[in-house]
């Protein structure tokens, strides 16, 4: 017996994916975008599905397009029923559960928590999180995703891909430099001289674990004297979204 882990260093393609295959077809675009938006803002997470391939399928599939962020709190693919109670954590989380199970959960009268039901295609949400992501960037990625629904390839992760280089590629410009030539990151650089709407966004994203490991982990490379190239960067480059 063998297994294969999913590849965190590239974008997963369609039909070689077999997570990113089946978490396209289930899910459509709008919700797609939804819970997108609530993993950008760490929410807790329950996506529940009857069939546990699908199930793991989309909490690796939609995780894979956080990329190059990777979900940094509690994240287990399917619950047991014996740890049900791990629901009412009250930390972000992404879970799976069985459908089977479902009942049982909502009896623990959970609040704020994203549902996504894989099985009818719902999503449940007391928020607003994608209202709070800057519209120029939400309408971009909804057409993009809408003109590679019979597509094949990188498309659909690239799209997504081009959406968080639009959020989060000035990281760059807030790169600096202390005495002994120490790299660090300058949080308030990277949110001023942004639009209104982006501004809003980036003062929130600033806390997010994801992308506090994200900026230590670039630093982490500057500061050893290593370089780094990766399709992100290669995303940035090429949409503009840096002054440098």
């Amino acid at each position: 017996s063998y297994f294969i882990a999913p590849d965190v260093t590239g974008l997963p393609t369609i039909p070689e994916s077999r997570n990113l295959t089946e978490y396209f077809v289930a899910v459509d675009v709008n919700n797609m975008l939804e819970l997108y938006a609530s993993m950008l803002h760490e929410r807790r997470v329950i996506i529940t599905s009857s069939k546990l391939s699908t199930l793991t399928a989309c909490l690796h599939g939609s995780a894979a397009l956080l990329y190059p962020m990777f979900w940094q709190h509690i994240y287990i693919p399917v619950l047991p029923p014996h740890l049900l109670d791990y629901c009412c954590a009250p930390m972000p989380y992404l879970i799976g559960i069985h459908s089977s199970l479902i009942e049982r959960v909502k009896n623990k009268s959970l609040e704020d928590v994203v549902m996504l039901n894989v099985d009818t295609n719902t999503l449940e949400s007391p928020f607003n999180d994608l209202s709070n992501l800057p519209s120029d960037v939400v309408s971009a990625l909804k057409n993009k995703l809408k003109k590679q629904s019979t597509a094949t390839g990188d498309g659909v992760a690239r799209a997504f891909l081009r959406a968080q280089a639009a959020l989060f590629g000035s990281y760059r410009d807030a790169l600096r430099y202390k005495p002994v030539s120490i790299l660090f990151h300058h949080y308030e650089s990277f949110v001023k001289h942004r639009s209104s709407l982006m501004k809003h966004f980036l003062e929130t994203a600033v806390n997010l674990q994801l992308f506090k490991q994200f900026i230590d982990g670039r630093l982490a490379k500057l500061n050893a004297g290593r370089g780094f190239s990766d399709a992100f960067e290669e995303e940035i480059t090429s949409g503009g979204f840096c002054g440098g």
